[in-house]
């Protein structure tokens, strides 16, 4: 298996990369391991908590927190990991996370699948209404609920912001030799 941080972060066409971790309906948190080159379990969610919509990483990327950009890919499939989905950036939530005294941005994108035809009219995250973005919120202030965490909620923000924040999470990568 190839080492999936390595892939390149957009195909040609400009649409983006996304490595399934842990696909909707888990209540697992899995992680890519690079040197595994393998998945494995990184947390359990609380209970009657899953993951709404597939969740992964742009390979090649480093975002403030050294971890790849994270990305919720919003469709109705559950998939699985290791798949690779090529995506259309739909926007960004830009969140403040403090963990042991330290603060840091630990954004999460939003994308979907280019060739999924229920998603098609999704073209930015204010598509999605008040309440699924309220929702979407609360899901990863909960995810946090079992750690040393707490995540102040910035604001969304459309394509443009998601896809200049990967652009400059993919520099990060870089210039740092991974």
């Amino acid at each position: 298996m190839p080492n999936l941080i390595n892939l390149p972060p957009f195909t040609e066409d400009g649409d983006v990369c996304v490595v399934v971790e842990t696909p909707r309906g888990s209540r697992a948190k899995f992680d890519y391991d690079p040197k595994l080159k393998t998945f494995t379990l990184s947390k359990s969610l609380l209970t009657g908590l899953t993951y709404p919509h597939d969740w992964g990483f742009v390979p090649s990327t480093q975002a403030d927190d050294g971890d790849p950009i994270d990305v919720m890919v919003v469709h109705d499939a559950a998939t699985f990991p290791g798949i690779i989905l090529t995506c259309r950036v739909i926007g960004i939530l830009q969140i403040e996370q403090k963990h042991k005294g330290k603060t840091l941005r630990n954004d999460r994108v939003f994308a979907v699948p280019r060739d999924s035809h229920s998603e098609q009219a999704l073209k930015d995250v204010s598509d999605l209404s008040k309440p699924i973005r309220q929702e979407l919120e609360k899901f990863f202030k909960a995810t946090d609920e079992l750690e040393d965490k707490k995540l102040t909620i910035i604001g969304w923000k459309g394509p443009k912001a998601a896809v200049q924040a990967i652009k400059d999470a993919s520099k990060s990568f870089k210039k740092n030799g991974e």
